[in-house]
């Protein structure tokens, strides 16, 4: 325990001397009590991070320390006044019995069901729903290289970013070691058309045109110039491209398994327990409208 950690403590202490002290755990060094509760010099110590000057200590702990004070004062307060105790024990008996379902079905799943869906079910889920896997923004392969304004050679650049073929990048990449302030390829990936727009200085009124139109795009500014390749492009509203779509097609397809386990496990559960004469029913009086 810090040193300029224990006038705090005594200050602390005395707030509480009045207190009936109950028995303290005998391994561990106690700093103070309150209404039957300790707090440790352990609890205080595993709150204050490595490094900490003396004052910022003194500070975490004094705040660590008050706020663990009015918690048992606020809960003991609270306990002595309520008068729904009975709805309280039942709420925790519930969430309780929620929390150990959850966690024993959650094992099963983890124990039964697949970690992820083949290959084949995905694709067969994506065929079947295509129709609803709609784009909600325009995407597009390619390239895009910046470089300086007086940066060597930009008409080879700029051949070189129209033509994008196989030695065409090879160079662009070996051109964009010595000369490029940044070159992003994504040519075999989808990338949102409004995340490459963040990195050009260009206002596009209508996204969706300017990527079915423009296949080269060049641009710059005081500083930079800017090259931008489109190579493949989708745009709102059509069919999301299964690449894409696979996280999404894997979470539902998961989600459904999950689902289907967990109620087929149940309905396996309940008639079991009702073939096996696990369930005793009772007869009912019955009235005899006297």
């Amino acid at each position: 325990m810090r040193k300029d950690l224990f006038p705090i403590l005594i200050f602390m202490a005395l707030l509480v001397w009045g207190c009936k002290a109950k028995i303290a755990d005998n391994n561990r060094t106690p700093l103070l009590e309150v209404e039957g509760k300790f707090l440790y010099q352990d609890d205080v110590d595993a709150i204050i991070p490595p490094n900490v000057n003396a004052k910022d200590s003194a500070e975490i702990a004094e705040s660590f320390i008050k706020k663990w004070i009015t918690d048992v004062l606020l809960y003991e307060n609270a306990k002595r006044n309520i008068t729904n105790q009975d709805e309280i024990d039942q709420l925790l008996e519930d969430y309780k019995k929620s929390l150990i379902i959850h966690q024993y079905q959650q094992k099963m799943i983890e124990e039964r069901l697949p970690k992820e869906p083949g290959e084949e079910e995905m694709r067969a889920f994506y065929e079947q729903y295509r129709d609803e896997l709609d784009l909600k923004e325009n995407i597009i392969k390619g390239l895009l290289l910046v470089v300086p304004t007086k940066a060597p050679k930009l008409a080879n650049v700029r051949s070189w970013v129209q033509s994008a073929n196989t030695s065409a990048l090879e160079n662009i990449e070996k051109y964009s070691i010595r000369n490029a302030i940044s070159y992003d390829y994504f040519g075999d990936e989808w990338k949102p058309f409004g995340e490459v727009l963040k990195k050009m200085p260009v206002q596009i009124e209508d996204p969706a045109a300017f990527v079915a139109r423009n296949k080269f795009y060049e641009t710059s500014d005081s500083t930079r110039h800017y090259f931008l390749r489109i190579t493949s492009f989708k745009t709102i509203g059509q069919t999301e491209p299964y690449e894409m779509a696979k996280a999404k097609i894997t979470n539902l397809i998961l989600n459904k398994l999950k689902a289907d386990f967990i109620s087929n496990f149940e309905d396996e559960l309940y008639h079991d327990a009702i073939n096996n004469e696990m369930v005793t029913y009772f007869k009912q009086n019955k009235s005899n409208g006297d």
